[in-house]
């Protein structure tokens, strides 16, 4: 981690959750990040923004507490998290930037707090991931048929850390191998034996329960500040799969760039130029 960036924890709601600082001039702003991400996703891209910049950590990734023991994880839990922290940092108005899941959790968020925020940057993602109404019975017991299966399970051990380094390559989206190691410094810790991951083991179960598209459609209609959209053309945003909600906000501004899912942190200064512009209208 920089020199300039502080570590900082925050009361939410029983828990304890973490994040870095990174002090600046102007509006600040809130980022989030992706699943089985943590907040080392915005260290290269903060570097390139004037603005104030608090990265956290949603509960259950890097530093922060794991919800309790025996519960659900819920994605809508993260919404209420960020105004914890938002309120935390005495922010009565900031800018919300997310990627992927937190792009998901930031639109939740503006839908519902809208007042809170002066400007929305969404990264790689449009609102939540939904299932459809007649899925949603078979979809929570799937749910709690991995629930009950999670104490069969371990998490890998990684005789080196480099090892775990490697693997993080391969997951979802692929992402270089220096922008792997970021992540890793932060989400991994030693046991007997090598490195396994920090990651709540919940957060790779079925969901038990997603909001469907129309009620998407109903928080992404709530939103009333400026937003931008940036996505990737081998991301997941490069094949068009959130092109049927831009309608439904009111001030949107889109950029398409060449990069995969985790573009902010493989071409960092590209997606902070856009990102600057927005900022500085």
């Amino acid at each position: 981690m920089a020199n300039d960036m502080q570590e900082r924890r925050f009361s939410a709601w029983g828990q304890t959750l973490a994040g870095w600082f990174r002090p600046g001039e102007g509006t600040p702003v809130l980022a989030l990040h992706g699943w089985l991400d943590n907040a080392n996703s915005f260290c290269a891209l903060a570097r390139h923004l004037p603005n104030p910049l608090l990265a956290m950590d949603f509960a259950g990734h890097g530093y922060s507490d794991h919800r309790p023991d025996g519960a659900a994880t819920h994605y809508v839990d993260h919404v209420r998290d960020v105004l914890a922290v938002a309120d935390d940092m005495q922010w009565q108005r900031f800018i919300l930037l997310g990627h992927s899941m937190g792009a998901g959790v930031a639109s939740l968020f503006a839908g519902s707090f809208p007042e809170r925020l002066e400007k929305l940057v969404l990264l790689e993602g449009l609102g939540p991931p939904t299932t459809a109404g007649e899925s949603a019975a078979a979809t929570l017991r799937k749910a709690i048929d991995d629930m009950l299966a999670l104490p069969d399970k371990k998490k890998p051990v990684y005789a080196r850390f480099d090892d775990a380094v490697q693997a993080r390559t391969a997951g979802f989206g692929g992402l270089d191998p220096d922008s792997c190691r970021l992540l890793c410094e932060r989400g991994l810790e030693q046991v007997p034996g090598g490195w396994t991951w920090r990651t709540d083991a919940r957060l790779r179960l079925t969901s038990s329960l997603r909001l469907t598209e129309d009620q998407v459609e109903g928080f992404m209609r709530a939103i009333t500040v400026p937003t931008l959209l940036v996505t990737a053309e081998q991301g997941m945003g490069g094949n068009g799969m959130f092109d049927h909600r831009t309608a439904w906000l009111s001030d949107l501004e889109q950029v398409r760039l060449p990069g995969r899912h985790h573009v902010h942190m493989e071409q960092a200064a590209a997606v902070a130029a856009p990102v600057a512009r927005f900022l500085a209208q």
